[in-house]
């Protein structure tokens, strides 16, 4: 999510006062643009932004943004420090939780999930509150804020990324609003739609009226014109409620890139976690969020916390939201089972399954035998198989297992003797030294894989043998008893 105190607007004014600069007085404007604009062409610009320089004890004052410094540290330090000397009327307690509220889903029903994401639509009387309450937690304007923010989500964890996680979570949490960046290295995003919006332009245009107004001056007239607290409702709920929402918010592009899981795709660094949700107003899932970002949910199943999703399924049924986007659970299913398959997949990898069929050495059943005089070879399913280091460990007692030595044990090992369980096999599985030509079809499969041909063999993304259970191929039918002689 991004946020911010500066908008587009500042920028503008920076470039009016560098052009009003005093020229020298030894070089006539005329000789002088006219000089430059020879050195211009003779040789190539050698500008660099302050933030592609290092920090210097005399450049370190250009590198900070002043403006973001003064609204989200300078005042909320003031703000914080004046509430220790002002006490706190229960009234105005609750003024600055349910504007703290108020703001807060300003930000994520509006800034977020409508304006930046389209995931739902609003009625006018609807946008004008959202941009209202959305002002009011001082984060800069709609346009400016869901541009950055669809630069985020294009660019995610990459140098294009204005608040990527990957610079450090001080960074992502508050360093990016501080830092000056330079601009020419932000990505490009379509923002037409916010153009054609007159709420968002007329916020856009007049946002520092809508700031000082939404996030100082109503909540100090509330309480002051209600209960006489002017002094209370400007510190509690206007600078320390305006500190909470700050902190509360930012964590969408630090924390919830961080902290918890990531059950559709691990690709990237944004994850889940109930706390970041708790903190965010539901904004937590962000896992979830990255991969179906016009979705106005975060959280899908019901007991999970995401209040932005319940007022806007409540403002729908009120008449002031609608069409409200949804990607289908089919969708969302299959995202679910290719992560947990991709952990399987690495779970799978950092195991021992024995060398690969294809992979062993094929010889004659004689030479089995012959090398069975001088290690303890057993052929199960054509599969030649050395047990030297745990003829003394057999669970059965040695006996049973010397007694297929040099021998065929199919039929002793899948329940003639006894029916081996799942785990048997896949122990058997490690022990892999050869397969018998022509036993149990072998050399017939291996063959079909090198032509690639139609086969039983399935593969992980890690293009590895699954072996499922009950399917090793030591693992055959047990022999159909036939009837006794009369």
């Amino acid at each position: 999510m991004t946020v911010s105190a500066e908008t587009t607007s500042a920028q503008p004014v920076a470039e009016s006062a560098r052009e009003r600069a005093p020229r020298s007085s030894s070089t006539s404007p005329s000789r002088s643009a006219g000089s430059a604009a020879s050195t211009a062409k003779q040789a190539p610009s050698t500008f660099v932004h302050i933030s592609e320089q290092p920090f210097t004890l005399q450049n370190w004052h250009q590198h900070i943004n002043w403006l973001n410094v003064y609204l989200i540290i300078v005042i909320p330090a003031i703000g914080c420090t004046a509430a220790v000397f002002t006490p706190l009327q229960p009234k105005t307690a609750i003024l600055a939780f349910v504007y703290y509220i108020l703001t807060g889903l300003g930000i994520t029903a509006g800034y977020h999930r409508l304006w930046s994401h389209r995931a739902y639509s609003a009625r006018l009387p609807l946008r004008i509150l959202l941009a209202a309450f959305g002002g009011g937690a001082v984060e800069g304007s709609i346009r400016w804020w869901s541009a950055g923010h669809r630069n985020h989500h294009r660019f995610t964890d990459t140098d294009k990324d204005p608040y990527s996680v990957r610079k450090g979570l001080l960074y992502s949490h508050i360093g990016w609003m501080v830092l000056k960046h330079n601009p020419k290295k932000s990505g490009r995003v379509d923002i037409t739609d916010l153009n054609a919006d007159p709420v968002v332009r007329w916020q856009h245009k007049n946002y520092i009226l809508v700031l000082f107004t939404m996030a100082f001056l109503f909540p100090m007239a509330i309480a002051g014109l209600g209960w006489g607290d002017w002094i209370g409702g400007l510190v509690w709920a206007g600078i320390v409620r305006l500190t909470v929402v700050h902190h509360a918010t930012f964590c969408v592009n630090s924390l919830a890139h961080w902290l918890g899981d990531q059950p559709f795709d691990d690709r990237h660094s944004p994850r889940d976690h109930f706390l970041t949700a708790i903190v965010t107003f539901g904004e937590g899932y962000h896992n979830f969020h990255h991969e179906f970002p016009s979705d106005y949910r975060n959280a899908l199943k019901w007991y999970q916390y995401d209040p932005t999703k319940w007022l806007i399924w409540f403002l729908k049924n009120i008449g002031l939201a609608y069409d409200l986007k949804t990607f289908s659970q089919n969708a969302i299913e299959q995202g679910l089972v290719q992560q947990k398959q991709k952990k399987l997949d690495k779970w799978r990898a950092r195991l021992n399954w024995g060398v690969p069929l294809e992979q062993l050495p094929v010889m004659e059943f004689e030479e089995f035998q012959e090398q069975a005089k001088t290690r303890s070879l057993i052929v199960i399913a054509g599969v030649v198989h050395d047990v030297t280091n745990f003829v003394e460990q057999h669970p059965g007692g040695k006996a049973l297992i010397q007694s297929g030595i040099g021998k065929d044990a199919t039929a002793v090992f899948n329940g003639g003797v006894y029916d081996h369980s799942n785990a048997a096999h896949n122990l058997l599985s490690t022990m892999r030294v050869g397969v018998i030509r022509g036993g149990m079809e072998v050399e017939v499969w291996k063959m079909a894989q090198r032509e690639n041909k139609d086969s039983t063999l399935k593969s992980d993304s890690n293009n590895a043998s699954i072996v499922r259970a009950g399917a090793q191929a030591t693992r055959i039918q047990a022999p159909v008893q036939g009837a006794g002689a009369a």
